[in-house]
């Protein structure tokens, strides 16, 4: 029976499956890119993720008839606004998102990543011209509280919180915010969209490899790593919430799973990794947590 055709009680358990892989994918990345960085620098990590991405995105476009006459169909201006959207993300997004796991405790940089969706909101001011209201505020107040508390309390732990890596996490949530506002309105198949971003930014990655840095050559250890980066955080993750969010008779079941990432994450970066949770880390995650569900639950843009 096709998923369209089953009945809705069949279709919500089919949504969180899909819903709870993307949340087990989304809660390993954290560990495999500071396991990919213990060898590779960001460019080079990079390089190779985007290079498996698309072939991964690719293989998955490459199978569905409909998504690949709409390559085919898609005028120009499409192809100038992926190119557009593939130097913001995978190329400036992901250089500093990776900038940041290099010098900061993964611990610090996966929260504060969240924050993206507040800085969403607080673009869409200017931007989309959507008015900010007490919600908003105070989610916003919540959420950037939380990256208060988690970035103080690190160095009176004894960990190292390094400015830069600091800065590139929180520019990073406003260049993924910025990609999605502009990506909203590109008006293509959203798999067909990330695979010409990515396939378009691929020779930038290129370049920023070799201007930064050099092609790398990691043991099989790093490129596993790399590799996972670029099947489960860029690839086939997608894909499982697109379809988790198509099946689901209420997104909203499936959108509050998000809210459970951090937390696995944050043990995967424990069990795995060895960080020693630093006393800031839960509680600053907690008021991150709470910003963002002030944001869904009661925010207008």
């Amino acid at each position: 029976m096709e998923p369209g055709a089953a009945s809705p009680a069949r279709r919500q358990r089919l949504a969180y499956g899909y819903a709870w892989l993307t949340v087990a994918c989304w809660a390993s990345v954290a560990t495999a890119f500071k396991l990919a960085l213990r060898e590779l620098e960001p460019p080079q990590l990079l390089l190779i993720a985007n290079a498996v991405a698309v072939l991964v995105l690719g293989a998955l476009v490459l199978v569905s008839a409909p998504r690949r006459a709409t390559l085919r169909r898609l005028p120009s201006g499409a192809h100038r606004r992926a190119l557009l959207l593939g130097v913001m993300n995978p190329l400036a997004y992901y250089l500093l998102l990776f900038h940041a796991y290099d010098t900061l405790p993964a611990q610090v940089v996966q929260p504060v990543n969240y924050t993206w969706a507040i800085a969403l909101s607080l673009l869409a001011v200017p931007l989309l011209g959507q008015r900010l209201g007490t919600a908003e505020l105070l989610a916003a107040a919540l959420a950037y509280a939380g990256v208060v508390v988690i970035s103080l309390g690190l160095p009176s732990h004894g960990g190292a919180l390094h400015p830069g890596g600091l800065a590139a996490v929180l520019a990073s949530t406003v260049i993924w915010a910025l990609y999605w506002i502009v990506n909203s309105r590109a008006g293509v198949d959203p798999l067909c969209g990330v695979l010409l971003n990515f396939g378009y930014a691929l020779p930038f990655t290129l370049g920023a490899c070799l201007w930064f840095s050099r092609l790398p050559l990691p043991s099989a250890g790093a490129l596993a790593a790399a590799a996972w980066v670029g099947v489960f955080e860029m690839g086939v993750t997608f894909l499982f919430w697109q379809k988790a969010l198509l099946l689901s008779v209420n997104a909203a079941r499936v959108s509050n799973l998000v809210f459970v990432t951090p937390v696995l994450s944050l043990a995967g970066i424990t069990l795995v990794l060895g960080e020693a949770l630093a006393p800031t880390t839960l509680p600053g995650l907690a008021l991150i947590l709470g910003g963002l569900l002030v944001q869904q639950r009661f925010a207008r843009t």
